[in-house]
């Protein structure tokens, strides 16, 4: 099939090399050209896993093709993906502009029966508003579809390559064969391919990342209030998730969620109960605590230091919001590291992926840069620091040598945000211990 993918951003590129992956031929639109030299020389720019191998194959297979130009792909193709981003507005509302500029830059170049389906995250009702510019005043019948994306970032071509399920909005009887034909060869293992009305669709993909991201926000709720009784956030969620109707996934204590899907969807579909006279309680609830979990981790590191962080300097592992990634978007990190230095505290950074990332889009690091050193290693972010945060649960920061920290620390004092550290194995060791819930 001939696919034509607009924007090769995270989802885009990911979507664009795993279509190819199959046979398809598939062409990547983008209008930045320093990003689409740097893919034909089979340069990433971002970090996921098993994404470079699949992304040379296919280019060198000549498969998969990147252009800035809409005209010969998009009058090509059978079906056109629209995969550009729908970043958030001060009131947290998606910003659905990119969308709209996809669907006007391609309209002239579409034929009669094309199908464009909506991959980006949008509000319920953008696939109309796509539908109404591609069909005015041209004569063709542009069949518009939406089909949301569910890829985590960090484990994203496997996401793809075996969906748990494939969501498409349409009620098109043809738009149903292709799109079937098209993900057949994802949903051998038995996934559903499940077709609903594209408003449904739309609101799936949020009401999906909310429910997670409720999910963390809940059990750091319990892990907070765990501190305050005198219980443990492990042993809680161990109980609780040993119930089937409950399980254990996204239930996992920590300083909070980020990235550019829960922070953005949650905040959207606040935006979108709002824009219907409608309080959506859960989301609020859900965003007000992701803020609240940050905070507390901060405060234990006042409350040790009496208030006072002059002059002290934090070792802090881990930037990217979560492992196999170097997004940065939303991290906890970036606000611990902001407050730190705030009160007079400075920074040892280390993460395996992200710090090039962090040094050209952190504005926390380039506005402090001076009082934020970047580490080679472990070892040397915990060189000379009163205190180690563990921020981001990276498997090379599971079993350091204890005993090698111990002797270059300033103090022996581990802050950890994860609850990957054994509180009786550090105390044992003559650390100091704050752990998440505990």
């Amino acid at each position: 099939m001939r696919i034509t993918v607009v924007g090769t951003g995270y989802v885009g590129l990911v979507t664009g090399a795993c279509f190819a992956e199959m046979g398809n031929t598939v062409w990547c639109i983008d209008k930045d050209r320093k990003r689409l030299s740097m893919l034909k020389k089979g340069i990433i720019p971002f970090y996921e896993p098993l994404l470079d191998d699949i992304v040379r194959s296919s280019y060198r297979g000549k498969r998969l093709f990147f252009t800035d130009d809409y005209m010969l792909p998009i009058s090509k193709s059978e079906v056109i993906f629209i995969c550009v981003g729908t970043p958030p507005q001060e009131d947290g509302s998606a910003d659905i502009n990119y969308v709209l500029e996809s669907a006007y830059q391609m309209k002239r170049y579409l034929r009669d029966g094309t199908i464009v389906a909506v991959k980006s995250t949008v509000p319920v009702g953008t696939c109309d508003e796509v539908e109404k510019i591609l069909n005015e005043k041209n004569g063709k019948n542009i069949i518009v579809v939406s089909n949301p994306e569910f890829l985590k970032e960090g484990d994203a071509v496997r996401d793809f390559m075996y969906p748990d399920r494939v969501i498409v909005g349409t009620d098109n009887d043809r738009a149903k064969k292709i799109f079937y034909e098209l993900y057949s060869p994802y949903t051998k293992r038995g996934q559903l391919i499940i077709f609903m009305s594209r408003r449904s669709s739309e609101l799936t993909k949020y009401a999906a990342n909310t429910y997670l991201a409720m999910r963390v926000s809940f059990i750091n709720e319990i892990s907070m209030l765990c501190e305050k009784v005198g219980a443990d956030v492990e042993e809680v969620r161990k109980g609780i998730g040993s119930d089937r109707r409950i399980g254990t996934q996204f239930m996992y204590p920590g300083i909070g969620y980020g990235g550019s899907c829960f922070p953005k969807d949650v905040k959207a579909l606040i935006s979108l109960g709002k824009k219907y006279n409608m309080n959506v309680s859960f989301a609020e609830a859900c965003d007000k605590v992701n803020l609240l979990q940050r905070r507390n981790f901060l405060n234990k590191i006042m409350d040790r230091f009496k208030n006072n962080l002059s002059d002290l300097v934090f070792a802090v592992l881990g930037v990217s919001f979560k492992p196999n990634t170097d997004d940065i978007r939303e991290a906890p990190s970036l606000y611990v590291i902001e407050k730190i230095i705030e009160s007079g505290g400075k920074i040892r950074v280390y993460d395996p992926i992200a710090l090039d990332n962090f040094k050209k889009n952190s504005t926390v690091y380039i506005k402090n840069r001076k009082k934020i050193y970047i580490a080679k290693d472990v070892y040397d972010a915990a060189k000379g620091s009163d205190a180690l945060l563990l921020i981001t649960e990276w498997n090379e920061f599971r079993r350091p040598d204890y005993d090698k920290l111990k002797k270059i620390m300033r103090r022996a004092i581990i802050f950890d945000g994860r609850n990957i550290y054994s509180k009786d194995v550090l105390l044992e060791k003559g650390f100091e211990y704050f752990g998440t819930g505990t």
